[in-house]
């Protein structure tokens, strides 16, 4: 039964999120919510202009939906072989969901400025900073509810840990803004997000599903099916751009999942992709500072590096989510 709700579960994410395609983006063309492409970027992203974003609200349906189909089959089974609900796993499920929600929200208003009101840098920074601050309280409050903190942190491969203390919240506060944002930035080119976020979920599953994480496992599946059936609409050349409103709300996903198997430090294997992607952004500012003008990387985030270097979008999507697919391997052995 549990693997039956699972492959439900993945089945109408997937198929709700594709399906939900030929509604959401003619709705989208016909209200013009088109995305505007930076003149900043690379010069062939100009034929872009106007390709109908937002369309991370596909997925909303789609893993929402499955998750709630999934769930109620996945709840008499718990109870069945356990005799009890596993009330601190439902709780977390419901965490995972409106923290995602909560980010995709900031995501959605975001877009909501850049094109309706017609302002191309969105929500002002400030205020998205503060609307990224309340939610990741409120999911750290969450957590340590149902006994998800651990201010114990052990590096992966090896049986050494460090006591963390009350260090150990304001850098996972920070490391949780930093995630978020890391994915959002990951969202460049045609299908680089959502390949990624898809093998990215797939992980969590494995692993949920082999230590007993099953809401999560859950939650993870709904995740990975609705990537993939956005993925329909979304890989070269796209006919849709998820936008912040679809950045976020994985990024939000992303985060939660990895708080759900009580390893967080797993994070920094399984969303390698993500890391680097940021990082690569930082790197260049600091350089850029540093030596009035010069850069490392031709132009970050690194994906778009490889795109001046003369990489196709299909091959940069092939290759970074081939290497995501191995530190998938190496995160379930890490954990």
């Amino acid at each position: 039964m549990i693997r039956i709700s699972f492959l439900i579960t993945g089945l109408l994410a997937f198929a709700i999120t594709a399906v939900s395609g030929f509604a959401l983006i003619p709705w989208l063309k016909k209200v013009k919510f088109g995305q505007t492409i930076k003149e900043i970027g690379p010069t062939w992203h100009q034929t872009k202009q106007g390709t109908p974003t937002m369309g991370g609200l596909m997925f909303y349906c789609g893993s929402l939906i499955g998750v709630c189909a999934g769930f109620s089959l996945l709840l008499s089974e718990l109870k069945t072989i356990a005799g009890v609900v596993y009330t601190n796993q439902v709780v977390s499920l419901c965490i995972s969901m409106l923290t995602a929600l909560g980010f995709g929200l900031i995501g959605f208003v975001d877009d909501y400025i850049k094109v309706v009101k017609k302002r191309n840098l969105g929500l002002k920074a400030r205020y998205k900073i503060v609307g990224q601050i309340a939610v990741t309280a409120a999911f750290l409050y969450g957590q340590y509810v149902i006994g998800h903190i651990n201010t114990t942190v052990t590096v992966p491969f090896t049986s050494f840990s460090v006591e963390l203390g009350m260090l150990y919240y304001p850098i996972v506060f920070l490391g949780i803004i930093f995630m978020v944002n890391a994915v959002n930035l990951t969202d460049g080119i045609d299908g680089l997000c959502s390949s990624v976020s898809f093998v990215v979920a797939l992980g969590f599953m494995v692993i949920s599903a082999a230590y007993g994480f099953y809401t999560n496992a859950l939650f993870a599946v709904a995740i990975a099916g609705a990537c993939a059936g956005f993925l329909v609409w979304n890989f070269y050349p796209a006919k849709v751009f998820m936008g912040d409103t679809g950045s976020m709300f994985l990024g939000g996903a992303v985060v939660a999942m990895a708080w759900a198997i009580n390893r967080p430090e797993i994070i920094l294997l399984s969303c390698i992709i993500y890391t680097c992607e940021a990082l690569s952004v930082v790197i260049q500012v600091l350089y850029f500072k540093a030596t009035h003008g010069k850069r490392i990387f031709k132009m970050s985030p690194i994906h778009h590096h490889y795109e001046m270097s003369g990489w196709s979008e299909v091959k940069i999507v092939t290759v970074f989510t081939a290497v995501r697919a191995i530190f998938a391997v190496l995160s379930y052995f890490a954990y």
